[in-house]
Order: structure tokens, then sequence, then C-alpha cells
């Protein structure tokens, strides 16, 4: 199936009637953040949402007639907290926290990023014990249904009082003294405000507040991680397929009897997905229940065929299936996130109770982002060690030197581009010390243990993008290692996958520039119907596939 690069741009284009309810009777998953931060989905609050935030409300503001003290709300904050602060003031300590906040630095984070913290601060509010009103939640939801989003700087928060640094640019946007985007660039705030049909927000006594106060910065990041490594892991199963078959490995380690030994639930996954795509794959070895005799011989009988193949293809269901019971560790922890009240101070309407405590501090989000990273690096690992052996003359049995064919020593082939994959994971380890246990005391040493967890989720988003580039090479490699055997052999998902590289990448019969070929390629690895494009006109591997 031949798809370029125009067609994935134009499946994004349309918009579906997907609509994504936000409340405490809801549970969005990852998948409904990606789609909300590409303009896929459209949101809408709950009713009981809206009945809950309204009883919070209530509930602070007779607090507040008792004048009882209430933190960020009759008085100052962090180290300032000791001073009181008279409720005719909220107007301005509200705005003076998100201004004394603003101070993001560095490149803003994409488009789609920010629209994910949007998202995510917006289904922590409707959990409703934060005492914000409609208004809040209002432009929230105009913000994404009108496809905009905050302009946020990438740099500055240390995830321990929530996200303050990056939500408060998000704030700042919201009361119309910051900046927004859309897909496209910049929009004025004029504009902005008119296409959501909304004024600048006026803050509540703790709106300011409940804005800023939360983990939705790596929340959401964090939720697009889990996303795209869910593709990774699948693309990674694929390629391990056909470059199996490039060699003609056997297909015995991938039985589910031996994951069934192991009980490793995403190894037995990765097992059943490969075991049933291999029975279409007829350059691999048949699986034999009993290994062959031994050649008729007195002592030894050496340079006979090798029995198992080396661990880039006979251990790609325990390398992979470790990879992805990390991501479901992830994706659950972010799940229960996403939906999850994280700011400070809790009212608890029904109870008539309000709590200073510290749901802010994004330690889960944190370690799950950590072990995210471990997780898809050891996928670009696996792939590089693939490229490094196909591209090896000495062990790609029969191909060419770095798969070039034709006078070979005049044309180099992919010999610059296995560099660049393994330039690529050495970056990537470079990443891997964890953001988790990097606290550092700040805030006058009220925040006295930090989180990191907003480095975390950003690192492992970097790095994703760097594994997907070594997933092109790798997709790059095999399809020319495939032109250069009998591709009439090669399965079917094989034959579709080189398709799709074909579609915008010709063979590589002369050297050539390839920097965009791979990046190109990366870009429509990481779409979120990829998948459902390469295979579209194969049922059964889509059913594989839906079922992984």
């Amino acid at each position: 199936m031949a798809t370029d690069a125009k067609q994935l741009h134009e499946s994004k284009a349309v918009l579906p009637n997907h609509i994504v309810s936000v409340g405490p009777d809801m549970q969005p998953n990852s998948e409904d953040v990606e789609r909300i931060a590409d303009g896929l989905a459209q949101v809408r609050i709950t009713q009981t949402a809206r009945s809950i935030m309204a009883a919070s409300e209530a509930a602070l503001s007779q607090m507040i007639s008792e004048e009882r003290c209430i933190y960020g709300v009759t008085t100052g904050y962090g180290p300032l907290a000791g001073t009181h602060v008279s409720p005719r003031c909220s107007d301005v300590l509200q705005h003076n926290l998100i201004y004394h906040l603003a101070t993001g630095v560095g490149p803003a984070l994409s488009w789609r990023k920010a629209r994910a913290i949007v998202f995510a601060r917006l289904q922590a509010l409707s959990q409703g014990y934060s005492a914000v009103s409609d208004a809040v939640v209002d432009r929230l939801v105009a913000c994404l249904n009108a496809g905009l989003a905050p302009v946020i700087p990438e740099k500055g928060t240390v995830g321990a009082s929530g996200d303050l640094t990056p939500l408060s640019h998000l704030a700042l946007a919201l009361i119309g003294e910051g900046a927004w985007m859309d897909r496209h660039g910049p929009v004025s705030n004029d504009a902005a405000f008119s296409r959501m049909e909304f004024d600048r927000l006026p803050l509540g006594p703790k709106e300011g507040l409940a804005l800023v106060n939360g983990t939705s910065a790596m929340t959401g990041i964090a939720a697009l991680n889990g996303a795209l490594a869910s593709r990774l892991v699948k693309l990674g199963c694929i390629l391990s397929l056909v470059n199996a078959e490039v060699f003609s490995g056997h297909r015995a380690a991938w039985h589910p009897l031996v994951g069934a030994a192991r009980g490793q639930p995403g190894q037995q996954r990765v097992h059943d997905f490969l075991w049933a795509l291999a029975n279409q794959a007829d350059r691999l070895q048949d699986f034999e229940p009993l290994p062959p005799k031994l050649m008729a011989l007195e002592d030894v009988n050496q340079h006979q065929e090798l029995p198992q193949d080396p661990y880039s293809i006979r251990c790609v269901p325990q390398l992979l299936g470790a990879s992805l019971d990390m991501l479901e560790m992830h994706n659950d922890v972010v799940a229960r996130e996403l939906s999850a009240v994280t700011d400070n101070p809790l009212i608890f309407a029904e109870e008539g109770t309000l709590i200073h405590a510290g749901n802010f501090f994004g330690q889960h989000v944190a370690f799950a982002s950590d072990a995210l990273l471990n997780a898809v690096t050891m996928v670009a690992v696996l792939m590089e060690r693939q490229i490094a052996r196909i591209t090896d003359v000495r062990q790609s049995e029969g191909l060419p030197a770095f798969l070039q064919g034709n006078q070979t020593g005049l044309h180099s082939g992919f010999m610059g581009a296995q560099v660049t994959a393994s330039a690529l994971v050495a970056e990537m380890r470079s990443k891997a010390t964890p953001a988790s246990i990097q606290s550092i005391p700040t805030n006058a040493n009220n925040q006295d243990v930090v989180t990191m967890g907003t480095i975390a989720a950003r690192k492992t988003s970097d790095v994703l993008e760097d594994v997907m580039r070594v997933v092109s090479i790798k997709a790059l490699c095999v399809a020319q290692a495939m032109d250069l055997q009998r591709l009439d052999r090669f399965s079917k998902a094989a034959k579709a996958l080189h398709g799709f590289v074909r579609s915008s990448s010709p063979f590589l019969h002369e050297d050539r520039p390839l920097s965009g070929e791979i990046e190109g390629l990366a870009t429509q690895f990481s779409d979120p119907k990829i998948l459902e494009i390469i295979y579209a006109d194969l049922p059964s591997v889509k059913e594989h596939l839906a079922q992984f």
C-alpha cells in the first residue's frame, strides 16, 4: 500500500465526531489526551462535574465569610503563608500569584503538548475539590474546542508544589496577559478570546491557585509519551519480524509456550503477536517439536548450522515484553493522575471540611516517566543492534556491506545512517540518569523535597523522538534488504511495511543524502493512525494489532 506524508496530514485534518467528556465520572486515558492534543476530539463537561464544583465553591465561600485561615486564599504563599490576607485583597492576591510564578524560560512547548496540559488541568479541576467556578472550566473547554493552546515555556518547574511555573503561563493566557497559539502559529489575545467566545477570565478567591497548583504539565506530557510509546513497541515488533525474515531466523523462540513458561504478561503478548505473524512468514525456519538428530560422528563434528539465533532475534519477546510491561505501568499511573485531585488546599464539600495537604507532589509521574525512558531506550538499543548486524558484511549472511551492492566502496550505502543510529542511542543513554531522584531544596526550603516530574516527562518525550528516528533508519534498512533478496517470499506484513517505506524513500541504488527521509519517516511513524494506514489492506494484521 502506497501512502505518503500528504495523506497522513490529510487524515489529521478531518475532525471526527469524537467527544471526550470531562468530570469525576469520566476516566480519560492517554489515547483521549492525544486525540484532544491533536485537535481530533471535542471536549465537554458533565453535569456531575458542574454540580460538585458548585458545591465546593459554595463551601469555600462560606469558610471565607467566617474569616478562616485558608492557604493561598486568606494567606500569602509558600514560606509567606504566615501572612494573613484580607478577603478584600483576593483579586490582587490571585493575580500576584500568577505574576510571580510566570518565570518560565526556554523554547515554548509544542502546540499539542500545551493542549495536553490544558486538558489535564481541566480534568483535575472538574473533580470538584478545587472550588473553581464554571467560568474557569468553560474557558479551558473553549480553548481546546477552538484549536488553541497557551504559550508555555518548557523550563522552570521542579514538580513539587505541582507545575507552578508552566501552569502560571496557562493562567496568564486565560486572564488575557499571556500568549496564545494554534497549530499554525501565534494567535493574538483578541483573536483567541474571539474564537473562544469568552472574555478574559476574572479570578475568584482560589482560582489563580487552583489553576497553577497541580501536576498537569507533567501528566499531560506523560500521556502523550504513553500513546507514542505504545505505537513504538508495536513498530518494534513488526520491524523485528521483518529483520528475522531477512536472516531466515527460527520462529521457535517466539512460540507462545515459551512466554507462558515465563509468565510475564508483556512478554506473553509479544509472543502471541509475533507467533501469529510468523506463521505467515515463509522465510522463517519452521518450528519442529523435536530438534534434529546429530550428524553421525565419533567425537566432534564442527561448523554445523546454529540451532538458534542471536539475541537481537531470539530475545525480542523478552526485551519488548519488558518494555511493554513498563509502558503499561506508566500508562496506569498517568490514567490515575489524569483524574486525580492535585491542588492544595482541598475542599470536601460533602464533609464540610477543608484540608491542607500535598497532592501536588508529582513523584508518581516522575518515577513512571523515568521508567518509560529506560524502556523506550532499550527499544532503540534493540533496533540499533539489528541495524548494526544487517549492515555488517561479516554478520549479514550474504547481504552486501552496508546494504549497498552497486559498486560497493564507490558507494557506501547505509554506513552513515548506521553511525547516526549509534549516535542517537548514545545520546539517549546520556539522558537516562533519573530526574525523579534529583531533589533540590527550593522556595526558602519550604519545598525541601521536590520531584522533577516535568523534567522526567520532557526528557522521555525528547528520547521518544530520537527512538522514532532510529526506527526510521531500521525501516529503511530492512526495506533495502528485502529488495536485495526475494521480495515475494516475505510475509504480507513485511511487504506492507516495505510498500509504505518505498512510497517516500526509493531503493538506495546510489548514495544520496538520507537525512530528510529519516526525519520524514520518523514523523509518519509518530502519527496515531500509522499502523491502521500501513495495514489498511490486511485485516488479519490489523486484528492482531488490535489484540496486542
